[in-house]
């Protein structure tokens, strides 16, 4: 019997690219899906390309549920998800609410208190290539953020075999659709094509969430506990639909003379069971992830500064939002990891 699945909030981008992405998923069915401003309306209506799909958007969830995205905003996500989770129903949420740990920092940098933070011991941080384990036995997964993902796999492999000090310097670039469906004046075709901006230089709400993860990965030997990595992280928009790319600088830990040689075998050798990491030959472009599950990295070293740099792809829709939510869920109710996850690229 399929697994029944409902999406909260199926307007935004990440909730459609669920629906897409589940249509084809053989052990599923979407039987509810929500939206706040559309409810009433046939899905074709508001996504003509999810034809296929004969759902009726409804304010809220209408169906006994065995499985729950949630595609809403930050805190709308905790409130809708929360009486779910209570209720032992597993969830996928796609917002920030579940990623960060510590309330007090989620209130600083969200702008209000956690509307759930009994719930967030029980989160776990929904990166299966550092929390497998963990994600297969539990009920409530916080998705990455698009921008952590990219960077996080870029300098994971690093990070766990010390060959970095923890100092960092995140470069990334995304295209519009990761500002979500809003009308905003800087996202307008006029305003936003031929154009690239950078943003969050004071600080921007993924930082965070990929100090926290790396922190948790770091050797204890090259820092402690109670210190975190220092992390500087720049945001770009540029004018593309869909992708991340990431670069990614760190210090050789110590000075350590390392090659690129040396370092792409440390990322091969970490990455060579992971169905949807490769350590790219050449420098990846977004397009070689355009529509897919797949992340591209690409390790080197800058022999004259003694650095690390890393390249790493995503598409911002699939492995950083909807993508990397049904391979979660995948693990979570014993699917093969892959199922409905190995499209290849769309080019050009």
């Amino acid at each position: 019997m399929a697994v029944k699945v409902g999406i909260i909030n199926v307007t935004g981008y990440a909730g459609a690219e669920l629906a897409r992405l589940l249509h084809n998923h053989p052990e599923v069915e979407i039987t509810s899906i929500t939206g706040r401003s559309e409810a009433g309306k046939k899905l074709t209506e508001v996504f003509p390309h999810l034809a296929e799909i004969d759902l009726t958007i409804e304010p809220d969830l209408t169906d006994s549920i065995d499985f729950v995205f949630s595609a809403l905003p930050h805190a709308a996500s905790a409130e809708a998800c929360a009486p779910l989770a209570r209720a032992g129903v597993a969830v996928v949420d796609i917002s920030a609410d579940f990623r960060i740990k510590d309330p007090a920092e989620y209130s600083e940098w969200y702008g209000g208190a956690h509307p759930a933070p009994d719930l967030l011991p029980a989160a776990v941080y929904g990166l299966p290539e550092i929390y497998r384990e963990q994600i297969k036995s539990a009920k409530l997964i916080a998705n990455p953020g698009c921008y952590p993902e990219s960077a996080l796999l870029g300098l994971a492999p690093a990070v766990k075999a010390g060959i970095i000090a923890p100092d960092v310097i995140i470069d990334a670039k995304s295209g519009i659709s990761g500002a979500g469906r809003g009308l905003k004046l800087n996202l307008h075709l006029g305003e936003a094509a031929e154009n690239v901006s950078a943003y969050g230089l004071d600080g921007h709400r993924h930082l965070p969430e990929v100090v926290q993860e790396l922190a948790s990965m770091w050797p204890v030997a090259e820092a402690p506990t109670n210190a975190r990595p220092k992390v500087t992280f720049t945001p770009h928009l540029v004018p593309m639909t869909r992708g991340i790319l990431s670069t990614c600088y760190a210090p050789l830990n110590g000075g350590a003379a390392l090659d690129t040689a040396t370092v792409r075998h440390v990322y091969e050798d970490f990455y060579r069971e992971e169905p949807f990491v490769r350590v790219a030959d050449t420098p990846p472009s977004t397009k070689q992830t355009r529509g897919t599950n797949h992340c591209l990295v690409y390790p080197t070293v800058d022999s004259r500064a003694q650095r690390l740099v890393v390249v790493s792809v995503i598409d911002n829709l699939v492995k950083g939002a909807a993508g990397q939510a049904i391979q979660n869920m995948n693990l979570m109710l014993g699917f093969p990891e892959t199922t409905a996850l190995t499209g290849l690229a769309v080019y050009p």
